[in-house]
Order: C-alpha cells, then structure tokens, then sequence
C-alpha cells in the first residue's frame, strides 16, 4: 500500500544535522525542491500500487524522481549516485529525507525498478505541468516585455489560470520544431559479427537443453571450434573483400541453421522451461535475425524492414541522418519541441519516420497546452509540405522558409531578411540538443531496456527545462539585487 505523503512540504529549517546548524535557503538543491512538483507526480506514481499493505513499503515518489533527477543532472552511476545521496545532505534533502543519515536510503538495484515505475508518460507530465506553471507566473508578473511575440508565447487570460479559447488572429509566440537521435551505447553493426554473436549464444543455449540428457543421449555436434576459425580468419584482416565477406556471412549462416535444427530436437525430446526468461528472449530474437539476414544474403541487399542490429537490444534500428560525423546512427528518434527555451517532447519512436508529419499533432498539441496556436513556427525545410503548409495557412500560422510561387523583387528582399531572422532564432533548438547531447547524455543512451530508455530520455529534457528555471531564478533574484543598488546610489 503506497500512503501519499508529499503535500506536506518539509522547510530547509526543519531538516535535521547531526552536526548542527541548518542548510542554506539558496542553494541549488534546495530550490529545485521546491520547484518541482511532488504532489502531481505523485497522483500517477501511486495509481499501479495495491490498496493492501503487504511486503516491503514502497518507496515515495520523491525518492524514486529525486534520485533519477540527480542521476541525470550529475552524470553518475546508479551506484555513485547512492553514494552521494548517502555522503550530501541537501541531496537528502531534495529526495525528501526528514534529516541527515548515514546510511543508504536505498540499494542502487533499486534505480531500474524507479525508471521503470516511473516511466515516460509521468516525466513528461511533470515536464508539461512545469513549462505551463512558468508560462502562468510570466502572464501574472504583467512584464511589458512579454507583449513582444518575439519572446515566445503569452498567455491571453490576464490572470493566467485558465488559458482562453483560441479567437481568429489570436495567435501568439513561435513554435520551434526539430527532430534528433539519441544513440544507443552498442558497438557498430556488422552482419558478420551479429551472426558470429548469434551463434555462440545458441551454442549456450544447446548445452544448457543438452544438460539433462548428458550421458544418456549422445550431444549433437555444433562445430564450434571450426566456426569460430572461419570467423576470426575475416575478422582480423583490417581489408577484406565484398566477396570474402559474403562467404563469412554464408558460413555463418549455415551454421545457425545446424543451431536452431538442433534447438528443435530438444524442444521435442523434452521442453524450453530449461531456458531462462531472457534465453528465451534471446532464443526467439535469433530467430528473426536469422530469418532477416537470410532474406538480405539470397537478395544480395543490406536493407530489410525493422532490422535487427543488436540482440540483447532488439526495439533499437537504425536511423538515417545524413550527418557530418555518422550518416547511420542507431538508437531512439525523438521530435521535441522548443517554446520561450524550453523543451517539450512531442514524439519518441524507435523506427524512422519523417519529422514532417508531426507538425500538426504538435500545433495541436500547443493550443491544447496554451489555449491559442502560435503566431509562427520555425522548422527545416522537411515540415514544409504542401498539406502542412495549406493548415498553417488555415489557422494563420506563418511556417518558416519562403512562399510558394515565384517573388517580386521587394518580397525577395524581405524574405531574405526574414529567413536570416528565423535561422538566428532556430538556433536555441540546435543549442538545446547540443547541451542535451554534452552535458545530460542524450548524445549516448547507456540503459539497455525499451521502457528505462524512454525515460531517461524524457528525464533529460525534464532536467534541462529545471535548469533553465534556476538560471532564471538566479538571473532574476541578481537583476533585482543591483536594481536596488542602483536606486540607492542615485538617491545619494
């Protein structure tokens, strides 16, 4: 039974220290406690939890995304970062820990089970509720400056509770969209070492289904020794020909198939229950890896619908980027979307597809969040298709790059202008997936499951947009400190 425990908010002052003294209001931690919003998240993290106490107490919500949130903004293992937690008190404080303790709040096994608690829909909730909590407290400051579009988007309710219903001509700020990978930390694909990896796992899988019947049934050769020669023969050759290559692969390929007949058999002498949850897995992935390189070899061809390059992570494909520094990488595609700098996820899938076609799911999305749609959108020349751009025009949205149709003179200096214009302002998107990709690890997913990759994605733009929050907290808190500095100096 989970018992809901983060509306009753703990004070700086009321965290205990063993050593005296009490922490400091203005510290980082501190703040970001107090910014993020416990009681939301924690509606959600409770729901899947029974209403019977039985076993161990779960762990709060603050713990589990605390933890996480210090994982991700310290780049630290799920052992490190216990080990800090354990060693700071305000990280024991910001997991929301009554007072100072020297021992571990939790194992550090305990960190997958809270991604996949967790999980993505409920980050990027806590994320969503974030960005229009700041948007409101913008409308409600009455800032002159928030009237310029340029800025980004202001809410229309003068009070900033309830965003108003979108009225024609109504619309306000500027969208920008992008689309980027995050890569999967996997060596690069070879079809010849996937096969070669493929076939020394199922020769696990044979001795473990053989174990039973040793010295009754005499064990079906597998040629292990021999097959592992053909392979390192091609392998270590830093040149090798296309031809040597497909002989490799042809090998190896036979003796997969020898693998999986002999899999076969002992599936019917006696039963799978032998193997694992995960060799089973594993067991079932060969299959389709088999039958996908199969298919390329007879067809003389490197491309197949939803190939596998990994087997102990199978949902990963590869995405075409056309990039300077790797054409192909391998991992997640994520659409993410930038309003006033802060980032918002608006599709992560696995397979590739056109970031086009998401634009008005996230026009839509954006006048459900903020009750209008936006005055202009700024995106690559990819989203400007004919269908997108006949909706933008429904809607009186203008979408970045030059009209269709041919330009008089005065217009094609004036969309040389703009077009300067909007790529200045298209790059705090790049800038964003830069700082993403270098200091939170976007540009390297490390965690091997489906689910817990997901949400360490969406983790990583939460604490992104939690960082912005404090620049500007800090930058706001100094513009006021030498404002008042400066009114005291004149009056002297």
């Amino acid at each position: 039974m989970y018992r809901m425990t983060e509306n009753q908010l703990i004070l700086p002052d009321d965290f205990f220290l063993p050593f005296g003294g009490t922490l400091n209001k203005e510290n980082r931690w501190v703040i970001l406690a107090n910014l993020i919003p416990w009681w939301k998240a924690e509606e959600k993290y409770a729901k899947p939890f029974k209403k019977t106490f039985r076993g161990q107490k779960p762990v709060s919500v603050r713990i589990a995304l605390g933890a996480l949130i210090i994982q991700t903004r310290l780049g630290v293992s799920d052992r490190e970062t216990v080990q800090q937690i354990t060693e700071n008190p305000y990280l024991q404080y910001f997991i929301g820990l009554p007072g100072f303790q020297e021992q571990q709040p939790f194992h550090p096994s305990l960190m997958t089970h809270f991604r996949k608690r967790l999980g993505e829909n409920i980050i990027h909730e806590v994320n969503e509720w974030l960005v229009l909590e700041q948007e409101q407290n913008r409308d409600s400051q009455d800032d002159p400056d928030d009237d310029d579009p340029s800025n980004g988007c202001s809410s229309s309710n003068e009070t900033g509770s309830t965003p108003m219903e979108s009225q024609p001509n109504n619309n306000q700020g500027k969208l920008l969209l992008d689309a980027t990978c995050a890569p999967a930390d996997i060596a690069y694909p070879t079809d010849l070492t996937l096969l070669n990896e493929a076939r020394e796992k199922l020769e696990r899988l044979i001795d473990v289904l053989h174990a039973p019947h040793r010295g009754i049934v005499p064990k079906s050769r597998t040629y292990r020794q021999r097959a592992r020669k053909l392979y390192l023969a091609v392998a270590k050759q830093r040149h090798v020909k296309h031809r040597t290559i497909r002989k490799a692969v042809g090998q190896q390929l036979r003796f997969i198939a020898r693998n999986l007949r002999i899999i076969t058999d002992y599936q019917e002498q006696s039963s799978l229950t032998l193997l694992s949850k995960q060799q089973y897995k594993q067991l079932l992935v060969i299959h389709e890896l088999y039958r996908q390189q199969s298919d390329m070899y007879a067809k003389r061809s490197h491309r197949i619908e939803d190939r596998i390059v990994n087997i102990h992570q199978p949902h990963i494909r590869p995405i075409v980027r056309g990039k300077a520094k790797a054409s192909v990488e391998f991992g997640a595609k994520v659409a993410i979307s930038l309003v006033n700098g802060y980032a918002l996820m608006e599709k992560l899938q696995w397979d590739n597809y056109n970031e086009g076609v998401t634009l008005k799911d996230s026009l839509e999305t954006y006048h459900k969040r903020f009750g209008y749609y936006p005055e202009a959108v700024l995106a690559d020349k990819i989203y400007r298709t004919r269908d997108n751009l006949s909706y933008c025009k429904k809607h009186g949205i203008r979408l970045s790059g030059p009209r269709l149709g041919r330009p008089s003179k005065k217009e094609k200096i004036e969309q040389k202008i703009q077009a300067r214009q909007d790529a200045a302002e298209r790059n705090a998107i790049e800038g964003k997936f830069g700082e993403g990709k270098r200091r939170y690890g976007l540009g390297l997913i490390r965690v091997r499951l489906q689910q817990t990759s997901e949400t360490v994605i969406a983790l990583q733009l939460l604490v992104m947009n939690l960082e912005k929050r404090l620049r500007l907290l800090f930058f706001t808190f100094f513009r006021w400190f030498f404002s008042s500095v400066t009114l005291r100096v004149s009056i002297r």
